[in-house]
């Protein structure tokens, strides 16, 4: 099946993005859902490290890629995500085709 076919409409808005990202923080780090807003700080506030963070990331990255056709999140960027707000803008602007 070509990629097109399994794209949806439209760009991501910063509200659908905050909602993937609680489902899966809350998925695989058990992290309540009420406890992922804009201002957490990932490290500190929500104890996702480096190794649970590329879990979450990559199941971010597989969800977006199913709308977006070669959305991907470079390894590179990651730390210059602090807060859920980051990876939000972020995942974003990335689906929109920026950097």
């Amino acid at each position: 099946m070509p990629a097109e076919t399994h794209v949806g409409g439209g760009p991501l808005d910063p509200d659908e993005v905050l909602a993937l990202v609680r489902d899966r923080l809350a998925e695989i780090a058990g992290i309540d859902d009420d406890r992922v807003v804009p201002d957490a700080r990932l490290a500190d506030d929500l104890d996702v490290r480096s190794t649970l963070l590329f879990d979450v990331l990559e199941a971010i990255e597989e969800d977006v890629g199913e709308r977006t056709v070669g959305f991907v999140i470079d390894d590179e960027d990651l730390a210059d995500l602090h807060t859920v707000g980051d990876l939000v803008g972020y995942v974003v602007a990335r689906a929109a085709g920026g950097s």
